[in-house]
């Protein structure tokens, strides 16, 4: 352990915030929320699009102007040129700085580090190569944009990575050491209310022979969703008894909507909309059987680890960045890249009830970790490289 003789300023830059709400924006928060026990936590976001926004955090907040990002629902800040913004960050005294993306925000962290010679961090979230091709439909446009997103991580003093997958992307992809593996937890608790559990499978008026099915996140097409109604339309005409629940919002719920009826699954699908009490929410998770995430782009999605908490197992992609933590038919499912596969494997894992029941109780064991834990750990690597900067500025 490092030894503490004053509380440090921790600077944690993202080009997101609230009221949207992704898998980075919760990290930044649980970051800020947990390392206050240890620090003085500073966020610097965009502003909120929503201008009645106020937030009601227990930590201060910085924002800066933003643009609306066409044909999505991102912004993107503009530090550069709102002074009020400039000035706030002039007057803090950060020990270290914490970046959660390449864009703006991150790189205005990495200025301001690298001008007052403190250490910076930056956090690979996301498969950002998987995202630029997505959004732009360009080899040459992606390429372009990553070569200048790595030059911008490269930057840094330290990477880390949400798995050892990520990290050997990374560094495949160009930069100059290998990310450090530092994962992502949960703040969500076991929920233990059998009244409540039924009467919300009540309020869904779902049958005692129907298997729940969940989705939890962004509804955008990036998360492989038109697989996963295709699978779920595989599914419905094999005769399988289910009903699925998709909890969220996003750019892609009219066209899902759509494919809903198109597929006749009307009767067996549930939109709850987005879910921001987590009460509410680790209800979802523990009324599920099983949690559907066929995601190709993600890294390491909060999400599987919400559903261990409830012990909910997940059913995954195999070789996917966001399986790697997991172990086929230990602590989860895998299924190979075909709709088809996918809701027989579905099936399968229904009828193999002794597995099943013990891949429920592993992925609690396995894969259930607290913020509180995590954080812990991040805080005494800041104080190392916090240490390792003022050291090498002296010599």
């Amino acid at each position: 352990m490092h030894e503490i003789t004053h509380k440090p300023t921790i600077g944690l830059f993202v080009d997101a915030f609230f009221p949207m709400v992704d898998g980075v924006i919760v990290v930044v928060d649980q970051y800020a929320r947990h390392l206050m026990k240890y620090a003085q936590v500073v966020v610097f976001a965009p502003r909120a699009s929503d201008k009645h926004h106020i937030d009601d955090l227990p930590y201060p907040v910085y924002r800066s102007k933003q643009i609306k990002i066409l044909f999505t629902d991102y912004n993107l800040p503009l530090p550069w040129i709102d002074h009020t913004f400039k000035q706030a960050l002039k007057n803090i005294k950060l020990d270290l700085v914490h970046i959660h993306s390449p864009f703006s925000m991150g790189q205005v962290g990495i200025r301001y580090a690298k001008k007052h010679h403190i250490p910076v961090i930056g956090t690979l979230h996301s498969q950002y190569k998987l995202d630029f091709f997505e959004r732009t439909k360009s080899k040459i446009i992606t390429e372009i944009a990553l070569k200048e997103m790595i030059r911008t991580f490269n930057q840094c003093d330290e990477l880390w990575a949400v798995n050892q997958r990520i990290a050997e992307i990374y560094s495949d992809d160009g930069t100059y050491s290998m990310p450090r593996v530092q994962h992502n937890a949960t703040d969500m608790i076991p929920f233990k209310d059998d009244v409540k559990e039924n009467a919300l499978k009540k309020q869904y008026n779902i049958k005692n022979d129907e298997r729940i099915l969940l989705y939890v996140g962004r509804l955008d097409l990036v998360k492989n969703l038109d697989f996963m109604l295709e699978s779920l339309y595989r599914l419905r005409l094999k005769g399988f008894k289910f009903r699925m629940i998709f909890v969220g919002s996003g750019p892609y719920e009219k066209e899902m909507q759509s494919l809903v009826k198109k597929y006749g699954l009307t009767d067996k699908t549930i939109f709850a909309g987005r879910i921001t009490d987590r009460i509410e929410l680790s209800m979802h998770y523990k009324i599920a059987d099983l949690f559907l995430f066929p995601s190709i782009y993600d890294s390491s999605s909060l999400v599987q680890i919400e559903a261990a908490s409830q012990k909910t197992p997940t059913l995954f992609l195999r070789d996917t960045a966001t399986s790697s933590t997991v172990t086929e038919n230990v602590n989860g499912f895998f299924s190979e890249h075909d709709p088809l596969q996918y809701a027989e494997k579905i099936m399968e894992i229904f009828k193999k009830q002794k597995l099943y029941l013990k891949v429920k109780e592993q992925c609690f064991r396995d894969l259930y970790v607290t913020w509180g834990d995590v954080t812990e750990e991040v805080f005494q690597r800041y104080l190392s490289l916090i240490e390792q900067k003022r050291t090498s500025s002296r010599n």
